[in-house]
C-alpha cells in the first residue's frame, strides 16, 4: 500500500485551487510514489488529494475506471464529451452508466450545436478538416470545464497505442495547468478483460461488433481481426488523436 505522506504537498484536499508550481511539484513527487500502485489505490490517493476538484473524463467504450471510481470514490465528477455525433450505442452506454452507478456524470457540449456547426463551417467538417472538428467538438469544451478543476483522471494506457510509452501514471499537463491521472496505465487487455467480466462492466455493445476503439460515429470505423485496435479511428487521414491526449 502506498503511505500518502511520502508525497510532501499531497494533502489535505483544498476547495480553493492550487498553484501551478504546486501543481507541477505535487505531479513529480506522485509520479514516483505512485508508480507501482494499484488502480484503485491511485484513485484513492486522487481523491483524498484533491477533492471534488479532480475529475474524470470518460469515453463510454468499457467503462471499467467509471466502475473502479464508482467503488472507491463515487464523489468524483465524471465528463462525458456530448459531440453531438456519437453512435446510439454510446449514448445508451452513458445513460445506463447514469443509472446503474452514484457517479455525478456531467453532459460537456461545444458551444455551437452540430447543426449551428454544419451551417458555419460545413455538414462533412470531420472529413474536410478532421482536427478543427475535434478541437471544436472535444478540446476546446474539455479545456473550458478544466477550469473549474486541478486534476483530470483518464482511462489513457500504454496498450492502446505505441506513442503513449513515455506516459506515466501522474504527470502536470503545463497547459492546461492540471495534473493528468491514469489509474489503467499499465492495464494489460486481459486485465481490462478480466475485470470487466467479474465486475459485470458496462460496455458499448459496439465493442463486440469490431470497434475497439470508439469514437464520433462519422470518423470510426469497424477494425479487421489482428489490426491495431485504433485503426479504425479517422481511417485513411493519419490522424490518431483527437487532442486531449497529445
Amino acid at each position: 500500500m502506498i503511505e500518502w505522506g511520502e508525497i510532501p504537498i499531497g494533502a489535505p484536499a483544498t476547495d480553493e485551487r492550487r498553484s501551478s508550481d504546486e501543481l507541477e511539484v505535487l505531479a513529480r513527487y506522485a509520479a514516483t510514489d505512485l508508480s507501482g500502485a494499484s488502480a484503485p489505490e491511485i484513485i484513492r490517493w486522487a481523491a483524498d488529494v484533491f477533492g471534488k476538484r479532480v475529475v474524470l473524463s470518460q469515453s463510454m467504450a468499457n467503462t471499467v475506471l467509471a466502475h473502479l471510481v464508482n467503488e472507491v470514490a463515487p464523489e468524483i465528477d465524471v465528463i462525458f464529451l456530448d459531440t453531438g455525433y456519437h453512435f446510439e450505442q454510446t449514448l445508451a452506454t452513458r445513460d445506463q452508466l447514469r443509472s446503474r452507478t452514484r457517479l455525478n456524470i456531467i453532459d460537456v457540449r461545444a458551444p455551437q450545436s452540430r447543426e449551428e456547426q454544419e451551417a458555419a463551417l460545413g455538414a462533412d467538417l470531420f472529413k474536410t478538416n478532421p482536427d478543427l472538428c475535434c478541437k471544436l467538438r472535444k478540446v476546446l469544451p474539455m479545456e473550458e470545464k478544466l477550469k473549474d478543476y486541478d486534476a483530470w483522471m483518464t482511462g489513457m494506457r500504454h496498450a492502446t497505442a505505441l506513442h503513449r510509452k513515455e506516459r506515466q501514471v501522474v504527470e502536470y499537463d503545463a497547459e492546461r495547468q492540471v495534473v493528468k491521472v491514469a489509474p489503467m496505465l499499465h492495464w494489460s487487455e486481459a486485465q481490462v478483460l478480466q475485470y470487466t467480466l467479474e465486475n459485470d462492466v458496462i460496455v458499448n455493445p459496439l465493442m463486440y461488433d469490431g470497434y475497439p476503439s470508439i469514437g464520433c460515429a462519422p470518423c470510426t470505423k469497424r477494425v479487421a481481426p489482428g489490426d491495431d485496435p485504433r485503426a479504425g479511428r479517422w481511417s485513411g487521414t493519419g490522424k490518431t488523436e483527437c487532442g486531449l491526449h497529445i
